[in-house]
């Protein structure tokens, strides 16, 4: 049946959903409807870690291959710098910036590479806000709370504290930047509600808050004359012999070269994982989101948490094929929008946090009540127009500019009529481990934003991650000056890779995988 005539039913249904109350579910109902249909537990899709800091651990087949695999450089390579700085940054997006920012006006001599142009990133791509406790009727206590209960309880309660203490500081800095946050009519900042949040948090920018922050960042990190390096794709770290970090090597992916940076102290904030498709999840994540921090740190030494959880999104388009797992914002759920299957029948309570919603939908449409697309994908409506209904003509035009002009290039109106979706990867949980100053157990090696693991437990709340880049890519930063000025310069060798072979050749590992896989894999032959 054609994609129109399907969509009339969601128009049919809506005055008599309006009169509906979806409560969220019971701890117990959450937890059996989770370890059912949620992509986490999936048994066949895991399996050990064979050896290294996380070794018995389980994770995805496709990271922990990556984890396993061999450096591309050899052990005689030549280490001679062709940079040095005191801080090194490696990766251009919110935590990345972040960090480069604070770094240098701590008067630290700081360089930050990236493995594609400045700001390529999933930051850029954040719709659905920063959550910061400013509103009168909230507190940092709150946010803890909320945050706690969202990430199963398993959040890091050091990391946690120390992200929500720091975030009205960060909503300063950020405004002090030029960063324009919604206002209410009155002049102060609007705040919305958020899937599993109590109260309404969320800063927001229309529906491209990470755009316009990183617009502002890569303006500062530009007008600060922070030295760049574009187009430089990390492979691998540097060690004095003695178990700290001191600096790293990349390939100029425009002639192939290998730059080597001599560092005292380095900042990973390579970003996530989504472009390794795991499970075979379309992904909403850029395209140079192959999980680098992980291996280079892991390979280093430095100890992973929670690489056995990933979210899925629930709100991933599924039609038109161009805009396979691109985010239709979480926004427009906040704002009242249901989510219908094939009867025209709401099966979950919108607002609830996303590993439920995502469960839900998966449920629905392997039960028999999605709608399959003509090319045989399969999803469920989210009611767009009903933002229009409920709020007045204008409304998604206003609120959701960014995702009207997404869908108009295909020659559909959102405001008009439901869009089909569907789980798409999302987020990496966990990552490599930190302290409160985003430094590992490697003596001077950092990791901020979302290749760090430990905050969000087993869930990340929706805007949480945009505040996270931005506390501990400062917290990084700061810490990482202030050690440089009473540092010299380390040794640059490659032992721990030497170690890390040593250790795979004994567990008879030889896929001949090479890692970190800098791009995805698309053209490879199977």
């Amino acid at each position: 049946m054609d994609i129109h005539a399907l969509q009339q039913i969601v128009h049919k249904t809506r005055d008599a959903r309006r009169k509906q109350t979806i409560p969220k579910f019971s701890p117990t109902d959450r937890d059996q409807l989770i370890h059912k249909y949620h992509p986490d537990f999936r048994a066949s899709a895991y399996r050990p870690i064979k050896f290294g800091p996380n070794e018995g651990d389980k994770t995805v087949v496709e990271l922990a291959t990556l984890l396993e695999g061999d450096s591309s450089i050899q052990d005689n390579a030549d280490l001679t710098p062709q940079y040095t700085c005191d801080v090194l940054v490696i990766g251009g997006g919110g935590a990345g910036c972040a960090a480069a920012l604070h770094a240098h006006g701590a008067g630290a001599k700081t360089i930050l590479a990236t493995k594609l142009r400045l700001g390529d990133s999933n930051s850029v791509m954040a719709q659905g806000g920063m959550q910061i406790s400013v509103a009168p009727e909230d507190s940092p206590v709150t946010h803890f709370i909320d945050t706690l209960k969202g990430g199963h309880m398993e959040n890091d309660h050091a990391l946690l504290k120390v992200m929500v203490e720091d975030g009205p500081s960060i909503a300063k800095w950020l405004l002090e930047l030029g960063v324009l946050f919604d206002r209410q009519a009155d002049g102060n900042l609007h705040v919305k509600k958020g899937g599993g949040s109590s109260k309404p948090r969320l800063l927001t920018c229309s529906d491209y808050t990470g755009l316009e922050i990183m617009r502002v960042l890569k303006d500062e990190v530009i007008n600060q004359k922070i030295q760049l390096l574009e187009f430089a794709a990390a492979v691998e770290l540097l060690s004095d012999g003695q178990g700290a970090c001191t600096g790293a090597i990349f390939k100029d992916l425009d002639n192939q070269r290998h730059v080597v940076v001599a560092a005292k102290s380095v900042i990973v904030a390579t970003g996530g994982i989504g472009r390794l498709h795991i499970q075979g999840f379309p992904t909403s994540n850029h395209y140079g989101a192959t999980g680098d921090g992980l291996c280079l740190a892991y390979r280093m030494g430095a100890k992973l948490a929670h690489v056995d959880t990933f979210q899925y999104h629930p709100s991933g388009a599924v039609y038109p094929e161009q805009l396979i797992g691109a985010l239709v914002t979480e926004g427009i759920r906040s704002e009242g929008g249901h989510l219908v299957n094939a009867k025209g029948e709401r099966f979950v309570n919108e607002l609830d946090t996303r590993d439920v919603v995502s469960s839900s939908i998966i449920r629905e449409c392997e039960e028999g009540r999605g709608i399959r697309t003509m090319s045989g994908r399969v999803g469920v409506w989210l009611d767009t127009p009903l933002l229009d209904a409920e709020h007045g003509p204008g409304t998604v035009e206003k609120h959701f500019p960014a995702m009207m002009m997404q869908f108009e290039r295909f020659g559909i109106d959102i405001s008009k009529d439901p869009v089909l979706i569907y789980p798409t990867l999302h987020y990496q949980n966990g990552g490599v481990k930190i302290d409160t100053n985003s430094e590992t157990n490697v003596k001077n090696l950092f990791v901020a934003g979302e290749a760090s693991g430990g905050l969000h437990g087993r869930n990340r709340l929706m805007g949480n991650s945009l505040l996270d880049l931005m506390v501990f890519g400062k917290r990084s930063g700061l810490t990482a000056a202030g050690r440089a000025q009473s540092m010299k310069q380390g040794a640059l060798s490659l032992r721990h890779v030497q170690q890390f072979r040593a250790e795979a050749k004994k567990h008879g590992n030889v896929s001949g995988v090479i890692s970190p896989m800098i791009l995805p894999a698309y053209t490879r032959k199977a």
